[in-house]
């Protein structure tokens, strides 16, 4: 395959039209001209074409909760959204949290799932936090991310267990970080000025950013890999950029959400999340430690609900929002063409920073002898319609905003597994 007329990005907003030769699912040839033999040929016509997106973090429901998002549905929406890579959270039932159940989960993913997907599997045995997995025979199996998502580890004995284990089997510990004893019952948005607005218990900053403290300095000592999930606060970052100073072996993310959104646009559930939407300041913390390179990239916590559960009260309603299908064009959007973000910041925080940062050595960059996963964004007005997900889940807080983008289409190892209509109609 051949894709002509290729918008490369060079460096910061600098591009280039050139022509990508596509082989056994691999980048074979970038240049200026490449002559068709007996190739498919794909016309870009310009469009920029990127390395697709890595998430990881999000959350496919599946198995045990499929009322929510399966591994079919969840792996379309994040092509459709512009992503080639994800990496599922492992607070699913059963729990991937020994070699047996693993072998049988890695099958599921490698049947239904459409895109790359390389699961999470549990720092401790049903994310209680009493027993640690046995990390080096996961690992035989090929996964070197842990993570007990969506609870955290609450003792610090056991978590400096994991880190120990974690350094001696160059493995990565991936934190949900919040400690519980800042966390009120009920509480369901920040502890700030709009939760005393709406009459709701609010999240103290401090319930993410103490245990990270902890997390950090642990990690600190016993020289493991660790990175931090969805960051929120002012003071995560600044704990994030003295540890990176340190040497720490550390990094983060944050959440197109984070970036975009602050506790004054809460309305409801669909502005439920965990971290919260915490204040202006925090998220122009968020946006500084972004563009500063404390944070390292963006990972969007993909959290499909069914609407029932999602109509319950503020406070009892589930936390999490869906995200596969709305980050990249939000991004390209409220950031690439407002000139916040440049092209070649939009390219490392959505697919080259998070592959260098797990490992994913052929993916994140349009090279050559690089992995074939690619995507198409074309330049076009429209709006984020909820309706057209693909996702099972339609819990969004940006249904009906404005976008200048779409993704014309996702590559994945050389085959192309979503078109936009529009694409399709031109075929």
């Amino acid at each position: 395959m051949i894709i002509k007329n290729a918008k490369l990005v060079t460096e910061e907003n600098k591009t280039k039209i050139q022509d990508i030769l596509i082989k056994d699912g691999k980048i074979k040839r970038i240049a200026d001209y490449i002559e068709v033999i007996d190739e498919e040929v794909i016309d870009a016509n310009d469009k920029l074409i990127l390395p697709g997106g890595i998430d990881v973090h999000v959350h496919l429901r599946e198995p045990g909760f499929t009322h929510k998002e399966t591994i079919k549905t969840g792996s379309l929406a994040a092509l459709h959204g512009g992503y080639t890579t994800i990496m599922p959270m492992p607070n699913i039932n059963p729990f991937p949290d020994n070699v047996e159940v693993i072998k049988a989960y890695q099958a599921l993913l490698q049947k239904d799932g459409a895109c790359n997907i390389y699961p999470y599997a549990c720092i401790t045995r049903g994310e209680i936090g009493k027993h640690l997995v046995d990390m080096k025979a996961i690992k035989e199996l090929g996964i070197s991310w842990f993570s007990d998502d969506g609870v955290g580890v609450q003792r610090e004995d056991m978590m400096y267990k994991a880190m120990q284990s974690a350094h001696e089997n160059d493995v990565m510990i991936v934190a949900h970080t919040e400690d519980m004893r800042y966390r009120k019952v009920k509480a369901c948005m920040h502890e700030g000025k709009r939760n005393k607005e709406l009459d709701l218990i609010g999240i103290p900053s401090a319930c993410e950013f103490k245990q990270i403290e902890r997390d950090l300095q642990l990690a600190y000592e016993t020289k493991a890999k660790y990175h931090i999930c969805h960051m929120s606060s002012k003071e995560s970052v600044e704990l994030l950029k003295k540890y990176k100073q340190m040497g720490a072996d550390v990094s983060g993310e944050v959440t197109t959400h984070h970036l975009l959104l602050n506790e004054h646009d809460v309305e409801n559930t669909n502005h439920k999340m965990n971290p919260p939407l915490r204040s202006k300041e925090d998220q122009q913390a968020l946006i500084n430690g972004l563009l500063e390179g404390v944070i390292d990239f963006v990972a969007n916590d993909h959290a499909p609900h069914s609407e029932e559960e999602k109509k319950a009260p503020m406070d009892s309603a589930p936390f999490g929002i869906v995200a596969l299908e709305t980050s990249i064009p939000l991004i390209y959007t409220k950031f690439v063409k407002k000139g916040i973000f440049t092209l070649e910041q939009f390219q490392k925080f959505i697919s080259t920073n998070p592959a260098k940062r797990f490992g994913f050595d052929t993916k994140g960059s349009i090279q050559e002898g690089y992995d074939a996963d690619i995507i198409c964004i074309a330049e076009k007005v429209g709006k984020i319609d909820k309706k057209a997900f693909i996702s099972l889940g339609k819990n969004t807080p940006f249904d009906q905003y404005d976008v200048a983008c779409e993704i014309n289409f996702s590559m994945v190892n050389g085959i192309i597994k979503y078109t936009s209509k529009e694409v399709q109609n031109e075929a």
